[in-house]
């Protein structure tokens, strides 16, 4: 190779480089301006939680003193505290089962409808109610159905009493049903689209074939929609498991649950210098709602494979 032959070859080279530099540099711009909309986002999540998340898993673990201690998820994990975590569970389970029970019942209920405009509807009350609680939900069935609510009244002039029996708004069996108002339309929401993604090609094919109804739900409908159903369930079970406005306001911190009882040491209502130990539940919450929340993630990826085809 000659003199001239190699300078032409090195020449080509910084010339190549220089060109994927410069593309480089183009790729990395792109991604920039097609990103910096969730700069906002990422800012916002670690503010108000990330860091958050990160002082209650360090303080679940520092004594009054500030020493490192486990002392604190004993205390958490013991008789005193542990029925809140249970009661919590137990609601979260309550009001999830029947929720996804009814929520997907409306659901095909209306997808084999046909009727656009009723799903319209539909939808756009799910998004409504599924986005109402705290507070001003607790206040709504208090005014409703509450001791001298207009629904309690009015049902008393008829003869019938919602409170002659076990039933009570201010406990564990009314707070099922307040939990109801936004876990059945959130169940919609969650699993209208996996119902609706049910191929009638499918069925037509299964009825070719010979099966039955009862043998094409067994084997095709009831797979398919399983882990759409699971999942849906682990997330109003975590929906339902955080929830503290509406249950702080209608059981007034006596119904054992954790949210209430982190609540209540966090703001030194119960014992004094146990913040630290109410820091301790709070993780035990962060970790059940995530491990929830990474299943439902899990299956509705799942869920998503076969619904994009």
């Amino acid at each position: 190779m000659t003199v001239t032959q190699s300078q032409n070859v090195v020449a080509a080279q910084k010339k190549g480089g220089d060109n994927r530099y410069k593309y480089n540099n183009i790729e990395i711009k792109k991604l920039f301006f097609d990103y910096s909309g969730l700069i906002p986002f990422f800012i916002f999540a670690a503010i108000f939680i990330g860091l958050p998340t990160g002082s209650v898993a360090v303080n679940a673990f520092r004594g009054n003193s500030n020493e490192w201690t486990f002392e604190n998820l004993r205390v958490a994990f013991g008789d005193i505290y542990f029925s809140s975590l249970i009661g919590s569970i137990q609601l979260g389970f309550s009001s999830a089962l029947t929720g996804a029970v009814m929520g997907l019942a409306i659901s095909y209920g209306v997808a084999i409808s046909g009727k656009k405009k009723l799903q319209r509807v539909v939808a756009t009350a799910s998004g409504v109610f599924a986005n109402t609680g705290g507070v001003p939900l607790a206040f709504f069935f208090i005014a409703a159905i509450g001791n001298y609510g207009l629904v309690t009244i009015a049902l008393q002039k008829i003869g019938i009493d919602i409170y002659s029996g076990n039933f009570t708004l201010f406990g564990f069996s009314g707070l099922v049903l307040v939990y109801l108002y936004f876990q059945i339309p959130l169940m919609v929401i969650v699993t209208y689209p996996a119902i609706e993604g049910i191929k009638n090609e499918w069925r037509e094919a299964a009825v070719n074939l010979g099966a039955t109804k009862s043998m094409y739900w067994r084997y095709i409908g009831i797979p398919i929609l399983t882990p759409a159903f699971t999942g849906a369930f682990l997330l109003l079970f975590a929906n339902a498991f955080a929830a503290y406005a509406t249950a702080n306001v209608l059981t007034s911190g006596t119904l054992p649950l954790l949210p209430i009882q982190i609540g209540s040491l966090v703001n030194g209502n119960v014992v004094a210098d146990q913040t630290n130990v109410g820091m301790a539940m709070g993780l035990e919450m962060i970790i059940v709602v995530a491990v929830t929340m990474g299943g439902y993630i899990y299956l509705d990826r799942k869920t998503s494979r076969w619904r994009k085809r």
